[in-house]
């Protein structure tokens, strides 16, 4: 029985405004403005002096493990990106939001009865051990982002050195596979693993995808191919952000788009928390409908 609601977030932009890694510049005195320019042009450099390419959407990963090296920002490790993740600044009604969608659904009897629930899943190309030392990890399910491996300085000292897993803008439709078999859940299935619809955990029609713009398409095409629900958020007063949603609402690659706040009453809020509930209640009259269909006719007496 997969009576499994997920909700599905990117995470820079779309509960931060701006990038998860702002915590590591002002801590190290590092322009990230700067920094940025830097990782934008790596892709052409590297084309130009090596022929090489690279994936635009992690070489940033290269470029702190670099600055690691050079001193930019010493004894950057893993338990410090931890740290870190303790300052980020959400987006207003974050994490209540995430509290507040579960409660929803946890707090009808009819719900439970049947084992419907809400989880809460993150999908960045941002670095995992930053979100997960955020305040929003109470409230979540599971987390695909970048790992990074660590190796000993040399005056001993953990620092981050290698790649160890990436999450791009493509390969997020991966992560939506993994959550739609159950792998967290289920680490003997493979991503790759033939298995029937109604032996996955979490339906895809049952899924909500939220993120902040065309970087996200893969994903919002995956999840509307398969029935499910997407939602584009913009900062507030971003006149060319806004366009940019209202665009991709006119081509069919998002259901709604709202300002970036989740407090309650806001549309944010309030269109979550409807998506959710007509989630639950179809999930609801569906294992009604499988009851009453398998119960035989009681006898009557004949006359």
């Amino acid at each position: 029985m997969a009576n499994i609601i997920a909700v599905v977030w990117d995470f820079d932009k779309t509960l931060v405004d701006g990038y998860m890694q702002d915590p590591i510049f002002k801590k190290f005195n590092v322009d990230p403005h700067e920094f940025w320019a830097e990782v934008n042009s790596l892709p052409e450099k590297y084309k130009t002096e090596q022929g090489v390419k690279v994936n635009p959407d992690t070489i940033y990963l290269n470029h702190f493990i670099n600055c690691v090296r050079n001193g930019k920002f010493p004894g950057l490790n893993n338990a410090l990106l931890k740290d870190l993740g303790a300052s980020l600044k959400f987006y207003d009604g974050i994490p209540e939001i995430f509290k507040k969608t579960k409660e929803l659904i946890e707090k009808e009897p009819s719900y439970s009865e049947f084992g419907i629930k809400v989880e809460h899943y993150i999908v960045s190309t941002g670095m995992t051990q930053i979100i997960r030392g955020s305040s929003i990890m109470p409230y979540v399910d599971g987390v695909w982002g970048c790992e990074l491996i660590e190796a000993l300085d040399k005056d001993g000292s953990p620092i981050i050195s290698e790649i160890g897993y990436t999450i791009d803008n493509t390969s997020k439709t991966r992560a939506l596979f993994e959550i739609n078999k159950g792998i967290p859940q289920r680490p003997e299935v493979n991503v790759n693993s033939k298995m029937s619809e109604e032996l996955r955990r979490v339906h895809f029609h049952n899924m909500i995808y939220i993120a902040d713009g065309p970087s996200d398409i893969p994903a919002f095409s995956l999840i509307n191919k398969n029935g499910g629900s997407t939602f584009a958020i913009y900062p507030k007063g971003n006149e060319r952000a806004l366009k940019q949603v209202e665009q991709m609402r006119e081509d069919g690659r998002i259901n709604m788009y709202a300002e970036a706040d989740y407090s309650e009453g806001t549309t944010a809020y309030m269109w979550i928390a409807n998506k959710i509930g007509v989630l639950a209640q179809r999930i609801h009259t569906e294992e009604k409908n499988k009851i009453s269909h398998s119960t035989s006719v009681v006898p009557q007496h004949l006359v």
